[in-house]
């Protein structure tokens, strides 16, 4: 076994952790105007198992395809009537090693058709290419408006979404009635998707069937929801990790678990869920970086639709000779791809519980002073080597 941390990625793995994405204003933060990312860590076990979480810190450039649009009146949704509205729970399935990616499972139309899609809070369309329009007796196309691109016959509103790996996206908007599954408590939403027509690159390739869109934006699955007043402007992530897999996902409000790190997040500022991170510790010693290397156009991103961490160069070479430093016993080896400049080590077995005796604890600081560490097992992974 080899304990690999890989370059540019901080990764997690043996930690239960909550992620919930508050967008609204949040009563209490201290942030007024605008939201706020919550962030947990716990020895928790999901489904009877350890359960580790990836937290994905993306600086990404601009989807120019992506439209930010920002209603205020739909966000004014009371702390005091979030008991009053339904929450959708959803399971959580695949991994980040074999998958690259977590999918939930929608149910479309009438009768339901069921789809695995990624779950992104990074972009904002819900499509699926797999979607029989004429099997839905509930499917109804958006028709042209205003407020939308029209096809060549100008009848239906079209989409086209292109990502961060220069895979894309393109088809037709149509509305129908989805569910959540039978763990959710809020009722089956006509709501608008995508019906894809083409997809290129790893989009065509992957085994999901589509992707889920939570990301700020018209179009979003959570936009839609809290534009109908039927859940409160946040959700939730709790990823089962990379040697477990799986987690849950909560739609609309929750009672924030103790310890809950918050870091602002300016939605004024950028389509992403941005938060405030200013400065990252290694084994208590800070390391020597401009606070503004974490804040560039769209500062530090959180994406559920990114599969590893990225840091700024600067950061990442300075975090890794920071690293460095603390497991001068344990021998480096080569990585499992060669395709990649891993950063490897051999000997520290297996034990997770154990690898803070060679290890350093990482802390994450925010703007508003609050502190996320991060123990050996939140930013190593583990590989078997040929």
């Amino acid at each position: 076994m080899a304990l690999i941390t890989r370059l540019w990625a901080l990764l997690c793995v043996g930690l239960l952790c909550d992620l919930c994405f508050c967008r609204e204003l949040y009563r209490g933060s201290e942030v007024v105007g605008g939201g706020r990312v919550g962030l947990h860590l716990n020895q928790g076990v999901l489904g009877g198992r350890g359960s580790p979480m990836i937290l994905p810190l993306v600086l990404t450039p601009a989807n120019l395809s992506w439209q930010f649009i920002r209603d205020e009146h739909r966000r004014k949704v009371q702390a005091t009537d979030l008991h009053q509205i339904s929450n959708a729970h959803m399971k959580l399935y695949d991994d980040l090693l074999l998958n690259g990616y977590y999918t939930t499972r929608l149910f479309i139309g009438t009768p339901p058709q069921e789809f695995a899609l990624i779950v992104d809070s990074g972009s904002t369309v819900t499509y699926d290419p797999k979607f029989q329009t004429s099997q839905s007796s509930t499917y109804e196309p958006v028709k042209c408006n205003i407020d939308c691109t029209c096809d060549k016959d100008n009848a239906q509103c079209t989409y086209e979404r292109q990502y961060a790996e220069m895979s894309s996206s393109s088809g037709v908007l149509g509305k129908d009635i989805v569910s959540f599954g039978n763990e959710s408590s809020l009722k089956p939403q006509h709501l608008v998707f995508g019906c894809e027509n083409s997809e290129t690159g790893d989009l065509y390739s992957q085994r999901a069937d589509g992707i889920m869109g939570l990301g700020r934006g018209q179009l979003s699955i959570m936009d839609q929801l809290v534009e109908e007043g039927v859940i409160s402007d946040s959700f939730s992530l709790c990823y089962g990790g990379m040697e477990v897999g799986g987690g849950a996902m909560v739609l609309g409000g929750i009672s924030p678990p103790p310890g809950m790190v918050f870091s602002p997040s300016d939605p004024g500022r950028s389509p992403y869920y941005n938060i405030e991170l200013r400065e990252m510790h290694v084994a208590g010693k800070k390391l020597q970086l401009n606070p503004s290397i974490f804040n560039g156009k769209h500062g530090t991103v959180l994406d559920s639709g990114t599969t590893y961490a990225y840091l700024p160069e600067a950061a990442f070479v300075a975090f890794r000779d920071a690293i460095f430093k603390s497991p001068q016993s344990l021998k480096r080896i080569p990585g499992p791809d060669p395709s990649y400049h891993d950063i490897c080590f051999a000997g520290a077995g297996s034990d997770f519980s154990r690898l803070s005796e060679t290890f350093p604890t990482v802390d994450m600081v925010f703007s508003n002073g609050q502190k996320l560490s991060l123990s050996p097992e939140n930013y190593l992974f583990r590989a078997k080597l040929t």
